[in-house]
């Protein structure tokens, strides 16, 4: 086999590559010859049928089979001897394949950029910290008792207030035709909470428990079931019961039925776990702010196809959010052109991040321990106050989700690796400071708007 490299560009690598005929001839003969030892033909024991009659039936496919296997190890070996690393599946073309002479085909693909590490030591980074408030953690545990609380019955006869909770059931119909969920018995509805369609609870109020009201509403353009935004519909509701919340008492013995031994200690465990979220808070800052300080310090070129994918993944997630009327705020301010334009500038910056990280990480021969992956599922746990043990449960049952954890777990570890490295200052904020991560976007759309005024 010979190969030499074409004419290349940046990160596309082109090679012309032959394949002696004499050398494939020979690989096509020792693969009948073991055909021959193992075959059975009428009229032939195993191993005895004339090289011909084999020749004759299984030379077409052997021909396909080892062109296929010398290509393949052809294409390893050029790679491996010319030292480069694929950043995607390499194309290759056969250009000639006539029997009894040379093979010749091409490979091209894009390889990955080579990244010279900096001296992590050199990036400061502001690590902002906040204080939990006295008052919050009150807030916190009042919330837990307004969560908590339960409702009795109303038993004088009378209408229905903001504040309540009816007891409801309804039948809802666009144009005389009952829809897809639009039923409901004996659910529970505070009014005035705002849960249901706009000017649905209004209704509703100034009614007695037995009466049955027809509610009338328009779903919000924006609503998330296409055949329900904008359309007009009649909900026939009938007023079962009227109940109000009794309020619950913040003492010791309520903060007993949450686990806790008195009320001094329920909000010394709401104060930690309010700082807990916070130091999440501040992590989350400092990432976004090390990513910001990397894509800065480090530039080189990022291969095109990575790129391609990771836009395409992105486009294809705007898109699907779009039909179903759940673009974000930002995402609504601006002309889809020029959300695609954003998108294209994310996609490029997030190759060229898992780029960098990938190769920090190999440079400093960082692993996944289990330690890593418990971690990193005890974090996933925590997103859901109330049901860990059930979401624990589902990852230690489910390979394919702690599979899907790998990959965030290990940027993390990159992450903490390049932290631990950098020089952090910490800086106290306010509780809403810590919480406001809206510069990001607003960057974003001085970007836009500077863009269009230079059109």
């Amino acid at each position: 086999m010979k190969f030499k490299e074409e004419k290349s560009k940046g990160l596309n690598k082109k090679y012309s590559v032959t394949i002696a005929a004499a050398d494939f001839a020979a690989a096509v003969e020792k693969k009948l010859q073991n055909i021959a030892k193992q075959v059975k033909m009428p009229g032939f024991r195993a191993g005895k049928a004339p090289k011909s009659m084999i020749e004759q039936k299984y030379r077409p496919s052997v021909l396909g089979e080892v062109l296929d296997d010398m290509i393949r190890d052809a294409a390893n070996q050029v790679i491996s001897e010319s030292k480069i690393r694929p950043a995607v599946t390499p194309d290759i073309k056969l250009d000639k394949f006539d029997d009894g002479k040379d093979i010749e085909f091409s490979i091209e693909t894009e390889v990955l950029p080579e990244i010279k590490l900096g001296d992590f030591s050199k990036i400061s980074l502001k690590k902002y910290v906040a204080d939990v408030p006295a008052q919050e953690v009150d807030n916190a545990v009042k919330y837990m008792a307004e969560s908590r609380r339960d409702t009795v019955k109303v038993e004088e006869k009378r209408a229905t207030k903001k504040g309540d909770v009816a007891v409801i059931d309804f039948v809802g119909s666009v144009d005389g035709v009952e829809f897809e969920g639009g039923k409901g018995k004996d659910y529970p509805l505070e009014l005035g909470s705002n849960s249901f369609i706009p000017g649905f609870e209004d209704q509703l109020i100034k009614h007695k428990a037995g009466e049955t009201v027809e509610v009338k509403v328009t779903f919000p353009k924006e609503y998330h079931a296409q055949n329900l935004a904008g359309k007009d519909a009649l909900f026939v509701t009938t007023i079962k019961e009227i109940r109000t919340y009794k309020q619950a008492e913040i003492n010791d013995e309520f903060a007993k039925t949450v686990g806790a031994k008195d009320l001094a200690d329920l909000k010394a465990k709401v104060e930690e776990r309010m700082k807990q979220d916070y130091e999440t808070a501040s992590h989350m800052k400092l990432k976004r702010d090390l990513l910001d300080a990397l894509d800065k310090e480090y530039k080189f070129e990022v291969p095109q196809k990575l790129v391609d994918a990771e836009y395409n993944a992105i486009e294809k997630q705007y898109k699907d959010a779009k039909s179903k009327n759940m673009l974000d705020e930002h995402e609504k301010a601006l002309d889809e052109k020029d959300v695609l334009a954003e998108y294209k500038e994310i996609a490029v910056r997030r190759v060229k991040l898992g780029l960098l990280l990938s190769e920090i990480g190999a440079h400093a021969q960082l692993t996944l321990t289990p330690e890593d992956m418990n971690k990193a599922i005890l974090n996933e746990a925590k997103k859901y106050p109330g049901q860990e043990q059930m979401v624990l449960n589902y990852y230690m049952k489910n390979k394919e989700a702690m599979e899907a954890l790998r990959s965030p777990a290990y940027e993390e570890k990159i992450i903490d690796h390049v932290l631990g490295l950098a020089a952090l200052k910490e800086t106290k904020v306010s509780v809403e400071e810590l919480y406001d991560f809206s510069d990001e976007k607003k960057s974003t759309a001085k970007k836009t708007k500077k863009a269009k005024a230079e059109k």
